[in-house]
């Protein structure tokens, strides 16, 4: 019998009409075309190469021919000599199921799973319209059937990796219970593994193992109490060592890496020794927990997006509940000057935004505020290509070179000169597909 879920999902895309399944400006897969573009970035070096002809067949980036007049018999020219022609950008953290509000607490108890799944069409699209053609989904059950109707062509979006139910703690970050009534949570009962929440290595092996069942890409764990969930700590470790570890083994067996939602320094340190692929948000990242991670190779996505957002949001009365409100005062103004100190100190970076937390489709702003804190453009945009391509453990994205998928994003003049060029994206391309045109 399918899941409830799947249901929804299955009637959302049911109710999509059959021209929205077809590209939304622009050539085809199939068609051989030449993007004559004014700039190239190349994501190895962080440097510009000048004016180049990308060569684009069946999906892949077939020639680079130096200059912008390159005669390609055959081929359809996409006029992009104006503008800077960058690998498609990938955002490490989103969460493509929801985008808060003030009524994102009560919305839970009122709307059905096909209200999320419509929602998340929409969220979707407008990921991939602002340029981003790869996306990790850290957590929402939605996300692998959102996944699965892109992959088939039933809706425009970007690639996802998806960790389905994020793995917690009872009372953690991730315990979907948290806030409900003493009656509500007596006729539920407590949730377990299989809800996603784990109070034992035992328990943890089987939650890695119903992710597996369920199709996840990748397994997100959340080490540390969140801002957003309705519990008192924000920081407060919530997995042993020992817990974090059996997660990550067991992880290993399904060729999936770990991804830890992490604020206070303890937890960060719990879940780089248990040997996660990255920190997420790191806000009370120590001078220790950064010589660890350097130690360990752990990555590092600051999602300074999120933290400015619920900083903002906190000034407003009612925005969020009162128990949220002063975890989001305090945690969330903290990420920026962290993801700066980070840098200087060698951590690894690769670009996140937490998207669902503010509107989706504004995620190009965190490039914003990662040059704001100290990181250079060049290093920013690395982070956004083939270092997130690095965090995912593929090779075929994240830089324009034959053979690479074509996901191709460009936006007007210099984006190292003038970084508020990223929110002005005017052509996307994925595996080859226009979605975007400067004409559109």
């Amino acid at each position: 019998m399918l899941k409830p879920l799947s249901l929804a999902l299955l009637a959302a895309m049911a109710s999509v009409p059959v021209h929205a399944a077809q590209p939304a400006a622009g050539a085809a897969k199939d068609a051989l075309q030449a993007l004559q573009c004014g700039q190239v970035f190349d994501a190895r070096t962080g440097k510009l190469t000048g004016p180049q002809t990308l060569v684009v067949r069946q999906g892949k980036i077939e020639q680079v021919v130096g200059g912008t007049a390159a005669d390609i018999a055959g081929a359809t020219r996409v006029d992009l000599s104006g503008h800077t022609c960058m690998p498609g950008w990938t955002d490490l953290h989103v969460h493509l199921g929801s985008q808060s509000s003030p009524q994102s607490y009560s919305e839970g108890f009122r709307l059905d799973e096909v209200d999320y799944a419509f929602r998340s069409v929409d969220y979707a699209n407008k990921t991939l319209m602002a340029g981003f053609t790869s996306v990790r989904d850290l957590g929402g059950e939605v996300s692998p059937h959102l996944r699965d109707a892109i992959n088939q062509g039933l809706v425009d979006g970007p690639r996802i990796w998806a960790a389905g139910k994020s793995i917690a703690t009872t009372g953690g970050h991730a315990d979907p219970t948290n806030g409900y009534n003493d009656a509500l949570s007596h006729l539920i009962g407590p949730p377990g593994p299989t809800e996603g929440v784990i109070n034992s290595i035992d328990d943890a092996r089987q939650a890695v193992r119903q992710r597996y069942k369920e199709g996840s890409d990748v397994i997100k764990i959340t080490a540390t109490g969140g801002v957003l969930s309705y519990a008192k700590s924000g920081d407060a470790p919530q997995f042993t060592v020992e817990e974090v570890k059996a997660i990550v083994d067991t992880a290993k067996d399904y060729g999936y890496r770990v991804a830890a939602h992490a604020h206070g320094e303890e937890g960060m340190k719990r879940a780089v020794l248990g040997g996660v692929t990255s920190i997420e948000h790191g806000t009370y990242m120590s001078d220790d927990v950064m010589k660890l991670m350097k130690q360990h190779g752990t990555w590092y996505v600051p999602t300074i997006y999120a933290g400015r957002f619920v900083a903002d949001k906190a000034k407003i009365d009612g925005y969020f509940p009162d128990v949220v409100r002063p975890k989001a005062q305090r945690i969330g103004a903290l990420i920026q000057d962290t993801a700066g100190k980070a840098y200087k100190n060698g951590v690894k970076i690769a670009f996140g935004t937490d998207m669902g937390v503010g509107p989706h489709g504004d995620n190009a702003r965190e490039f914003i505020y990662m040059v704001e804190a100290g990181i250079p453009a060049p290093v920013a945009f690395q982070a956004a290509t083939i270092r997130a391509a690095e965090v995912l453990g593929v090779d075929d994205q994240g830089v324009i070179e034959v053979g690479k998928r074509a996901d191709i994003v460009a936006v007007p003049g210099n984006p190292l000169e003038d970084i508020q060029q990223v929110m002005k994206v005017d052509f996307v391309m994925k595996d080859g597909t226009v979605y975007r045109t400067p004409e559109a």
